[in-house]
């Protein structure tokens, strides 16, 4: 096995490429290597990590680093499966400068040869994303037909659709190529907006890739049990099926994936109406649990996908086949959540509607759907008008009456128009720098703060980010990187300054994941196991490990986070604290004492549980020598 990793350089604007190495003195995977590459030539980087094609399970994530225009800062984004095909081309990592003059496709080959073959193809875009299928949809199509011929073995296929080009909240689609015929397994690297950085700042629409080369990846099963059994005294795969149960079924909850086990446990805690339920008796969210979700938009997921076993996995062998589907609809929690109950929709066949289109127009769908729900609530509260937004209608949000069929189609309806109306910068929408700077210049106009409705996280001048969703504090924490996994998300009271340190903390263990290309998912034993791999066979754990510390505290360098702008964050946290009293009854004396400081000056008291927050995080990440 090779100490280094290898580069390809390819200069969007010309065609020209180079490779360079970079041993592993410094950098060890996609993350610390690809933000040098970033700070070096703003570029933006796919990449796998050193475990990719090996025999661990959710090793071939493709992780892309980059400056993100939506969060405004270094981003880390992945997609599941990509790097398996990836690996193929004999390299670690693509990084992309420059930018071609027209929208184009860059085509990666490598066929028995040494060299990689690297071309860039205009396109006409506008066309191609109006066609066939649409969007992300048409273009892959369209890619696989043009170019899928000159590949030996199943390529793999980027693409990115009109939100790309017109917000900073564009993902990067990418589905399995089975046997030369397309599946309907979208993957995504949605978060970050990253699609945006590689058509706004590069002019790349999608990317083909595939090859032949066949490395010398870490294969056998017998060491591999060995490490297993001494840790764990189970084999690899009766661990790695032990600690993805939630992904694949739940025999105790008789459901399966994130869409399935979070709703089935969800209960008081569910968010509805652009998280107006947070303000709601513990009753009344308990019975529109039962009522819309238990009783129909889950009974439909459990009869549809989990009885009908439809499921997959992301484009590499993994038992956790955690990609739920419904034909060609894949259910996953929060995109079905933003898209679904934030939206005021509760019907599966509405959210298939709207998801699709969201999918299909190339959007992170967890940012798009919780902006989505902000602009109905300020129609809702006529905040806002129809005329505004360049919509026909009105969202039906009222609970009493609701018609979980019928009006959920309705919103999923206007959900869509809305979408088409971004896209199209009807009546006032104007999203391409961003709905924190859209916010501040229609708050004026209209005298009321439109940004008060929106639940995100803010950074830098104009950095936003919808936060994952759970009803939690640390959703909301002042950290490097957010919209990911890099904070903890208990359920738990934790006290400021200790949640600070322990979101830290779980920021390094997820750099450990990203930086080897492994899928969170198998964390249960990745991210103890594997630096003791590297070790084995490298004889540079320690090192490895030092380099995440320092990792994580030079993302911790450049963190601009921003106090709450918006009064529904400071809500969202106080209504969080009052159920954990409430509710769940937590007798903790510094609960207490923060409920108080709330019940005073509520404003006052979330600047100072944020400062607590983030003095937590300093203390945790202060630069490493």
């Amino acid at each position: 096995m090779n100490m280094f990793q290898r580069v390809l350089l390819v200069d969007s604007a010309t065609g020209f490429y180079k490779t360079k190495k970079y041993s592993f003195d410094r950098y060890f995977g996609p993350v610390d290597l690809g933000i040098h590459l970033t700070e070096e030539y703003r570029s933006l980087n796919f990449g796998v990590g050193i475990f990719a094609g090996s025999i661990f399970p959710g090793s071939n994530r493709l992780v892309v680093t980059g400056f993100s225009p939506c969060w405004q800062g270094h981003y880390i984004s992945s997609m599941g499966g990509a790097g398996l095909v990836f690996d193929n081309l004999g390299i670690n990592m693509l990084s992309l400068v420059g930018k071609a003059p027209a929208p184009s496709v860059l085509c990666l080959n490598r066929n028995h040869g040494e060299e990689i073959e690297v071309e860039v193809v205009p396109v006409d875009i506008e066309t191609i994303w109006k066609s066939g299928r649409t969007g992300v949809y048409s273009l892959t199509d369209w890619v696989f037909d043009k170019f899928g011929g000159r590949y030996e073995t199943n390529p793999r296929i980027l693409v990115t659709g009109p939100a790309a080009q017109e917000t900073d909240m564009g993902g990067i689609m990418s589905v399995p190529i089975i046997k030369g015929k397309i599946s309907y397994v979208d993957t995504w690297a949605g978060r970050g907006g990253f699609g945006s950085a590689m058509v706004q700042d590069h002019g790349i629409v999608a990317v083909i890739y595939g090859g032949t080369l066949v490395d010398e990846d870490f294969r056998d099963k017998r060491v591999a049990d060995e490490w297993f059994q001494n840790k764990y005294n189970l084999r690899l795969i009766q661990k790695d099926m032990e600690v993805t149960s939630k992904y694949r079924y739940e025999e105790k909850l008789k459901t399966g994936g994130t869409f399935g086990v979070n709703y089935t446990g969800i209960g008081g805690r569910i968010m509805a109406f652009n998280y107006r339920t947070i303000f709601w008796s513990e009753q009344e969210r308990q019975d529109l649990h039962k009522n819309l979700i238990i009783n129909h938009y889950l009974k439909q997921f459990n009869e549809e996908t989990i009885q009908q076993k439809q499921q997959a996995n992301c484009g590499e062998p993994c038992v956790a086949v955690c990609k739920k589907m419904n034909g060609k609809y894949k259910k996953d929690y929060e995109p079905y959540q933003t898209m679904g109950p934030l939206c005021g929709i509760f019907d599966q066949r509405a959210a298939e509607k709207l998801n699709h289109h969201c999918d299909a127009l190339g959007f992170d769908a967890i940012s798009g759907g919780g902006v989505l729900a902000w602009l109905m609530d300020l129609l809702d509260t006529k905040q806002l008008t129809a005329e505004d937004l360049g919509v026909t209608r009105l969202p039906r949000w009222q609970v009493a009456e609701f018609d979980v069929i019928n009006d959920s189609q309705h919103n999923a309806e206007l959900g869509c128009e809305l979408i088409d109306a971004i896209l199209q910068r009807k009546g006032i929408l104007d999203f391409r720098e961003g709905v924190r700077k859209w916010s501040r210049i229609h708050s004026r106009e209209k005298g009321t703060a439109l940004h008060d409705r929106l639940v995100y996280t803010a950074f830098n001048r104009r950095g936003w980010m919808v936060p994952n969703q759970y009803w939690v504090s640390g959703v909301l924490a002042p950290m490097a990187i957010m919209g990911k996994y890099y904070m903890i998300y208990s359920y738990d009271f934790i006290p400021p300054r200790t949640l600070g340190r322990m979101c830290a903390e779980r920021m390094k263990k997820e750099l450990i994941l990203d930086n080897l290309g492994i899928c969170r998912f198998h964390r249960g034993w990745a991210e103890e196991m594997l630096p003791e791999v590297i070790g084995s066979l490298y004889d540079c754990k320690e090192q490895f490990l030092r380099a995440i510390d320092v990792l994580a505290s030079r993302l911790n360098s450049r963190n601009s986070p921003i106090f709450w702008e918006s009064e529904r964050d400071i809500d969202y946290l106080h209504t969080f604290l009052k159920r954990k009293k409430e509710v769940d009854r937590d007798e903790d004396s510094r609960l207490d004492d923060w409920l108080e400081k709330f019940a005073q000056d509520k404003v006052e008291a979330a600047r100072e549980f944020w400062y607590e927050t983030l003095k937590g995080i300093d203390e945790s990440l202060r630069e490493f020598f």
